[in-house]
């Protein structure tokens, strides 16, 4: 059995702490420099240090990446909620000042926030807090609760689903319903007298091609599983990745696709698209901010957490009757 290193705290430099969260942030010692503002040597030159303190390489590089260690995936849990606790009791409510933060957050979630929720919520927190620095990953690009518990993230905007982690916590955002959306001109639309807020009937609905979102490819989603309960099917044509992407291609062709309401408003004037609600109900989807609960009574979390609130509540979310 491997002795154990007793790490003499007398001498111990806690901000080797910040150093080594950085590295399980970024997983690069010069992201996670410019993260804390450190240079590469500075961080490396730390992360030297933290080896001899704890006995363990901590992070092996492979590739342009830096792998934690098991021991290191042991005490990042603790020593992220440490900083954390640290930076409440520094910073409590009567103390902060969001005009002195200087850090980044990391979000990550579908196009859907990207293009409709963090321009306005850059808008709205930059001349707040000028040296925040906002940036969102690709929703699929892992498992929320691991990207919360690794620290790749610090929050996640997202469907409502079931957390099994509970150190995940997570708040109500919004609902968004989906609404039918086609290119003005269509020509079966205009010649079956559909005119847009109008309800589309469903035989038409079903014998256009559609166009879907679709993360992993599949050609199906809610609304075909509603469909079927109705003992009908559509046909889907075309699967991308964002519905963005969606909403372009449908605008430059005959295709015709559901996408969340708050998108479709969003869009519709620019491309050129009309509205209409769909033939068979399809629930509205319930969408959740997550964040890992070491930061529930973090100043800087808390009010950015506030901030994409008051964003979200700024839209204007479309109800179709």
């Amino acid at each position: 059995m491997g002795s154990i290193t007793l790490v003499n705290f007398a001498s111990f430099d806690l901000n080797l702490l910040r150093v080594f969260d950085a590295l399980m942030r970024e997983r690069s010692v010069t992201r996670a420099g410019d993260l804390i503002g450190l240079s590469q040597p500075a961080v490396s030159n730390a992360l030297s240090r933290l080896r001899h303190h704890l006995s363990d390489e901590l992070f092996v590089r492979r590739g342009n990446e830096m792998i934690p260690t098991p021991r290191a995936e042991i005490v990042a849990e603790t020593i992220q909620r440490a900083l954390s606790d640290l930076e409440g009791a520094i910073n409590d409510e009567e103390t902060f000042d969001p005009a002195e933060l200087d850090r980044a957050f990391t979000l990550c979630g579908a196009d859907f926030f990207a293009t409709l929720v963090m321009p306005r919520l850059f808008a709205r927190v930059s001349h707040i807090a000028p040296a925040v620095t906002l940036r969102m990953i690709e929703g699929a690009t892992g498992d929320v609760a691991t990207l919360l518990r690794d620290s790749m993230i610090d929050m996640a905007l997202e469907r409502d689903m079931e957390m099994q982690a509970d150190w995940v916590s997570s708040a109500a955002l919004m609902e968004s319903q989906f609404l039918v959306v086609a290119r003005r001109d269509h020509p079966e639309i205009v010649d079956a007298g559909v005119r847009p807020g109008d309800m589309m009937p469903i035989d038409l609905f079903c014998e256009l091609q559609h166009a879907l979102r679709s993360i992993d490819g599949s050609l199906s989603g809610i609304v075909d599983t509603c469909l079927a309960r109705a003992g009908r099917e559509r046909r889907v044509t075309l699967a991308l990745p964002h519905f963005h992407a969606v909403a372009v291609a449908t605008a430059q062709s005959d295709l015709i696709a559901t996408i969340p309401g708050q998108t479709a408003q969003a869009v519709a004037g620019k491309l050129g698209l009309s509205i209409y609600r769909p033939p068979v109900e399809v629930p509205n989807q319930k969408l959740r901010l997550y964040w890992h609960r070491r930061h529930d009574r973090s100043p800087s979390h808390r009010w950015l957490r506030a901030k994409i609130f008051e964003t979200v509540e700024a839209l204007e979310t479309p109800v179709m009757g």
